[in-house]
């Protein structure tokens, strides 16, 4: 079917009370998993390029996106193309033309003001380019190889308040808050502020975001959403499916040198792990 966007399945699960996840891809494997993944359980989804991700492709955005929508166009369910973690002006704004509809633009680093100014220019190009753009308020650590912050410090949390003045000055679509996860975790044993994510709920009047989702188990997840949370971005849980299954079947096979044989194995684990979390988060009410 056609692409959709990031924005149109955030709005529908906001409204519905659910939420649609979001997959960071690095591979075509990824985007072959995601789809397929999605498609099991009969679900909208995300396909996530981050910067990072670019980086790894020598800094060329178009390969892998062009992929992932000739990949999304062939799907049965809706499949939205998403850039993750932009830092670079120039990347966001490379976005429209390589199909994506939507941008998490990443100023968190910054000192407030400066996140703020980065962000409202970057929103206003954005919007006027018709793409949805997400922030992020409240360090989440992890990022870029750093050390993960601890989960009690005050730069891991997001200040409700300081998130309503954000939202309003900086004009984004949705926001991603730090309530207690941190990127790359390869454990699922992260707990949730909950009453953290309540009193954002109920204040702020964007859809929220969470990051560092792999780091969950599958009760917190389905609370994260009972709790408002519409878009739940994976990444790491993925490369742990892939990388175990991979390491498994060469460690049987160590005269395997056909890459078809361990990549299929590892796609058959990343789409096994793509249904259980979508179907984690419980069913959309939209959907058929």
């Amino acid at each position: 079917m056609p692409l959709t966007t990031t924005g149109e399945l955030v709005a529908r699960a906001a409204a519905h009370r659910s939420a649609v996840a979001s997959f960071n891809i690095i591979t075509l494997e990824h985007v072959e998993a995601v789809i397929a993944g999605a498609e099991s359980v009969n679900a909208p989804v995300v396909l996530q390029v981050s910067e990072r991700a670019v980086t790894f492709r020598h800094g060329r955005l178009l390969p892998l996106a062009r992929a992932a929508v000739a990949a999304a166009e062939r799907a049965s369910v809706p499949v939205a193309l998403h850039l993750d973690h932009v830092r670079s002006d120039a990347l966001l704004r490379q976005a429209p033309d390589a199909g994506f509809g939507s941008v998490m633009y990443d100023a968190a680093r910054l000192p407030y003001a400066d996140n703020l100014a980065a962000t409202r220019a970057a929103v206003d190009w954005a919007h006027a380019q018709g793409l949805w753009i997400e922030a992020e308020l409240g360090e989440i650590g992890g990022k870029g190889g750093q050390g993960a912050l601890d989960a009690h410090t005050p730069g891991a949390r997001t200040d409700p308040d300081q998130a309503r003045a954000f939202v309003a000055d900086s004009g984004v679509d949705a926001l991603a808050v730090a309530i207690g996860t941190t990127h790359a975790m390869t454990t699922r044993t992260a707990a949730l502020d909950h009453a953290l994510l309540k009193r954002l709920n109920a204040i702020l009047d964007v859809p929220l975001v969470l990051h560092g989702s792999s780091g969950l188990p599958d009760d917190e997840l389905a609370a994260a959403v009972t709790g408002g949370i519409a878009k739940v971005n994976v990444g790491t849980a993925l490369n742990i499916a892939m990388t175990g299954a991979i390491r498994q079947f060469l460690t049987a096979r160590p005269e395997a040198v056909d890459p078809r044989g361990y990549l299929t194995v590892g796609r058959e684990a990343m789409t096994r792990a793509v249904a259980g979390i979508i179907e984690a988060l419980g069913p959309d009410p939209a959907m058929p």
